[in-house]
């Protein structure tokens, strides 16, 4: 038998209503022109972020708040230090916490925040009312198991933080590794249009529905430009696009191609394939010929001047052509150093960005995990009458 499985063992719950072991209270409104950012005490009404900051507060920390109003009426969070509780907000205080564990109705509350929201009364606005929270109904073990629960989900919630902590400095510690190894002076080394180091670009299309081209189950990749993201496409199974083109006649694109959104709100990112695929007109496939650059190579830099290149656009949608990509420089080391540079930036890369390994990967992996202790520790057997 298991930890868990040893601390639910046997347990005694008993059911109550949460205004049975809570006050439940709405916030005061306080004006926008009152507030002031370099304010000590949060303003918050909707329940997920401060709206501003105030200079008193009308609660103490160790609350629970839930959005009363708006589209997200349900929603719950949890504070530890004195706020100001808007009109829109509930504010809601353990009566005796030798009994109830606060924290431990926290994630209760937070794993049925669906249920809340499921449940807005609908109108003009969206709302939760009072009596809806005072009649749901929570589940009371021991206060000794409370604080177990509590414990272990704080301990996954916590290196959770720590990973996307991590994370986060990951990221600015690769983005000032790729400023600083693709920083060059004119002179320095050789710069090169994207043009003169390509074997060959392609460009793709669109299939249309009824042309024979076209079959809705196709088992060819079809990018789309809202889809290039800054990634490495590594298999189909990323559900590159809803439909894909089934025929002989697509144009394929080789493999580790540079591909350039070049049309739209994503034009200027860029992408390499790692699975043959085809791709819409909006997309422009850079073929690296490996005597001259490493693809790689080209791809951090064409993602370390993403917003140069797309200043370049060019009409009201700003697009760029395969004439602008072409003629962009590129300076050029010798392959030796392209090799160093790849191979430092590319540890980054797939710290900060790979879903298979990196740290995104893991902190996805500790977010399983911790919805999973979760719901097998909050789930207890409703009384009868319930």
């Amino acid at each position: 038998m298991s930890y868990i499985e040893k601390l639910l063992e046997g347990v005694e719950v008993e059911w109550k209503t949460l205004d049975a072991i809570a006050t439940i209270t709405i916030g005061e409104f306080v004006r926008k022109d009152s507030q002031d950012e370099a304010a000590e005490f949060p303003v918050y009404n909707g329940g997920i972020s401060p709206t501003g900051y105030y200079h008193r507060y009308n609660n103490t920390g160790n609350k629970i708040i839930v959005s009363a109003r708006g589209a997200n009426a349900g929603f719950v969070n949890r504070i530890s230090k004195p706020y100001w509780a808007g009109n829109s907000c509930y504010s809601i205080g353990i009566l005796d916490l030798n009994i109830v564990d606060w924290m431990f109705v926290y994630y209760y509350l937070k794993i049925n925040e669906n249920k809340l929201i499921g449940s807005q009364q609908k109108g003009g606005i969206p709302a939760i009312s009072k009596n809806q929270m005072q009649i749901f109904q929570i589940p009371i073990p021991p206060i000794s198991v409370q604080k177990e629960i509590v414990r272990i989900l704080d301990t996954f919630t916590e290196l959770t933080a720590e990973l996307t902590a991590e994370l986060t400095a990951r990221k600015q510690q690769y983005s000032f590794y790729r400023e600083e190894l693709l920083r060059f002076e004119e002179g320095e080394v050789e710069w090169k249009t994207l043009g003169e180091v390509i074997k060959k670009s392609y460009s793709g299309s669109t299939p249309k529905a009824g042309d024979p081209k076209y079959y809705e189950n196709g088992t060819i990749p079809w990018l789309r430009t809202q889809e290039v993201r800054f990634v490495d496409i590594e298999s189909t199974e990323m559900k590159i696009t809803d439909f894909a083109v089934k025929t002989t006649s697509a144009k394929w694109i080789p493999v580790n191609c540079v591909i350039i959104a070049i049309s739209g709100a994503t034009a200027g990112r860029s992408a390499i394939n790692k699975i043959p695929l085809t791709t819409n007109q909006h997309c422009l496939c850079l073929d690296i010929d490996p005597k001259k650059a490493f693809y790689r190579y080209v791809f951090h830099w064409v993602y370390l001047n993403y917003q140069n290149l797309k200043n370049l656009g060019r009409g009201a949608r700003g697009d760029l052509n395969s004439s602008i990509i072409r003629n962009y420089k590129i300076p050029i080391p010798p392959l030796e150093e392209q090799a160093r540079i790849v191979s430092i930036l590319d540890k980054f890369d797939t710290l900060t960005s790979s879903i298979a390994e990196g740290l995104p990967k893991e902190i996805e992996l500790r977010k399983k995990q911790y919805e999973y202790y979760r719901d097998l520790l909050l789930t207890f057997p409703k009384q009868e009458h319930q």
